[in-house]
């Protein structure tokens, strides 16, 4: 992937992460709802969002300050977010 990829292409990328580390069923990468409230409406716990956070970063190679993680409430902002740290690398 490279490091112009687009706000949807990790859009995609965050809710593949998703569904295989927290094991989520009847949903795919395209049907997953980037708006979605991951906490309030998945039933994502701290932990679960601390090891998506942790893939991210092996995967995108940035760095995820744990005081940023309640902001990582749904797929779009955690998408973008991994955009920004990827365009601030750069």
């Amino acid at each position: 992937m490279s490091i112009e990829s687009s706000v949807d292409e990790i859009i995609l990328r965050v809710a593949q992460i998703m569904i295989q580390e927290l094991k989520l069923e009847d949903v795919t990468p395209e049907t997953f709802d980037p708006e979605i409230d991951l906490i309030d409406e998945v039933g994502i716990d701290s932990m679960d969002l601390a090891t998506v956070a942790l893939v991210l970063q092996d995967e995108y190679a940035i760095r995820i300050d744990e005081d940023d993680y309640p902001k990582l409430s749904n797929i779009r902002f955690i998408s973008e977010y991994v955009d920004n740290k990827l365009k601030d690398r750069s």
